[in-house]
């Protein structure tokens, strides 16, 4: 999100932060109550239309607020109570936000029993896996097919041998949703776990293995170019042939062979 609704989202999180940090492990819960908004104004047009009009008293939409989310921890209703307060470019970014926090909660929770890293490792190696399933990746991505059942599969991956916010993470990506794909909500994750480590995330794909003094040497060279830590998210992929790919953030660096290729073609072609 961008301009108001970057800015919004932006305030709302560092209010956030410290209800957080004092919350603990207690923060899995703010987070999954926080879905549950989502869910609710996902569900409701007239709802969301609502609590982001800009037209509306911030204070009577605060009120509303207080109605719908009866029942729901006091620092949940406070937190949304004041995002409806603010201005939103679109009623979709309201939801949105609420989602991120919402993952900012339950990543505070792994991150109070020093479990983020685990998480951040376990997420990643789930879109790895998922690499060469692709009956798996379009059942995890399809909204026709029963959430139950896209999220047995997730079950099915990391039951009994991952960390609980893992799980809940990976099953929320997939039961959830809202016009995205399983592994593109996976890798936004990952996004917001650098973001919270202060690590930017270069996911790497190579034809080879790479050894750990090219590891080193990759991530020295990308630490220099980014001015500030890099976690690297190395993929073997035979086929990309040779050579890189590299992709941080909005930037992608594509030296692989079957990149020249398609290079050299397009230009035939032209």
């Amino acid at each position: 999100m961008r301009g108001t609704s970057g800015a919004s989202l932006a305030a709302a999180q560092e209010r956030f932060e410290p209800v957080l940090r004092d919350a603990g492990e207690g923060a899995l819960a703010l987070g999954e109550q926080l879905f549950a908004v989502v869910g609710a104004l996902d569900s409701s047009g007239a709802l969301r239309r609502t609590l982001s009009d800009p037209s509306l008293p911030g204070e009577a939409k605060a009120g509303v607020v207080g109605q719908v989310l009866a029942g729901f921890d006091g620092r949940v209703v406070d937190l949304v109570s004041g995002l409806v307060r603010s201005r939103w470019s679109a009623d979709k970014d309201l939801t949105d936000a609420v989602e991120r926090l919402g993952v900012d909660a339950v990543l505070a929770s792994a991150e109070a029993r020093d479990a983020l890293p685990t998480v951040e490792d376990e997420l990643f190696r789930v879109t790895r896996a998922l690499q060469g399933q692709r009956e798996a990746r379009q059942v995890l991505s399809d909204p026709t097919t029963a959430a139950e059942r896209r999220a047995a599969v997730v079950d099915a991956l990391l039951a009994g041998k991952s960390d609980p916010v893992t799980l809940v993470l990976a099953r929320r990506a997939t039961t959830s949703l809202r016009g995205r794909r399983f592994v593109a909500s996976l890798l936004a994750v990952g996004d917001a776990i650098a973001e919270r480590r202060r690590r930017l995330v270069a996911v790497v794909t190579t034809a080879t293995v790479l050894t750990q003094e090219q590891t080193d040497r990759l991530g020295a060279l990308l630490e220099r170019s980014y001015g500030r830590a890099v976690q690297l998210n190395v993929t073997v992929d035979p086929a990309v042939v040779g050579g890189l790919r590299i992709q941080v953030g909005a930037d992608v660096v594509d030296s692989t062979v079957l990149s020249r290729l398609a290079g050299a073609r397009r230009r035939l072609a032209g």
